[in-house]
């Protein structure tokens, strides 16, 4: 059942998605963090700040992984996972968890995990001028954990040899790497997205992996867009598969 500010839209991968009609709705940067995550049978993940749970959703129903933690801090948005995966018959795959990923570790869940991913908020609190109590500032700042706060969650949270999964903006890709080494996930693939030839790029994807040897894999660019606003044929692969092309996965 919907609340009067919610809408039903069907999705990639045939998912029901209740959205937020004036909230955050569901965008290219959650779609390419799942398609970048490798999939990894019977892998139980974490997402952390789950917001509406879609890349859990996404990741469930292509198999990526065969169970998540679905983490969010804000009640609102935690009912709204549970309600998507009821919605998508996938709540026997999923457990939404109401907490601050910074009180979050491997003891409160009662198992070490195999993936963790994230589409963390960007933005720091001192950015933006709009209502500091409003869900979507709080789901765009970093009002409950810094980048740093959420790579020593998902650190936490990992057994060694597992995997992290984020998307983030290039433009604070400095604080980003340092985050990770410093909770002890070394990064191992990373690849920087543009809207087209003619921009700078917008978002970084990287894979990192919990005590990973030093050895960092950078893709080639992923183009959003050919020059006449189509899409790449890198991007048509993706929406067609719901992965990069192999040429992503090595050097």
């Amino acid at each position: 059942m919907m609340n009067f500010d919610e809408r039903l839209d069907k999705v990639n991968e045939n998912i029901s998605l209740i959205q937020k009609k004036n909230g955050l709705t569901f965008g290219s940067d959650a779609y390419l963090l799942y398609a970048y995550m490798r999939a990894k049978k019977n892998a139980v993940a974490a997402d952390l700040g789950a917001g509406t749970g879609i890349i859990s959703l996404l990741s469930l129903a292509k198999k990526k992984v065969s169970f998540v933690y679905a983490v969010e801090v804000q009640a609102s948005f935690a009912d709204l996972i549970a309600r998507n995966a009821a919605e998508n018959q996938l709540r026997s795959s999923m457990q939404v968890i109401c907490c601050d990923v910074r009180e979050l570790s491997a003891k409160e869940i009662g198992r070490e995990l195999d993936v963790v991913f994230s589409n963390p908020p960007y933005m720091t609190t001192d950015s933006g001028f709009q209502n500091r109590d409003s869900e979507k500032f709080i789901a765009r700042h970093e009002v409950f954990g810094t980048i740093k706060d959420f790579c020593l969650a998902a650190s936490r949270l990992l057994k060694y040899g597992g995997s992290f999964y984020v998307v983030y903006r290039p433009d604070r890709l400095v604080d980003l790497l340092l985050a990770l080494r410093e909770a002890s996930l070394e990064p191992k693939r990373m690849t920087y997205v543009y809207r087209d030839s003619e921009h700078a790029p917008s978002l970084v994807l990287i894979e990192a992996k919990k005590g990973g040897a030093s050895g960092l894999f950078l893709t080639k660019p992923l183009l959003l867009k050919n020059s006449d606003g189509t899409d790449s044929p890198d991007m048509k692969y993706i929406y067609e598969n719901g992965v990069f092309h192999e040429q992503y996965d090595k050097p």
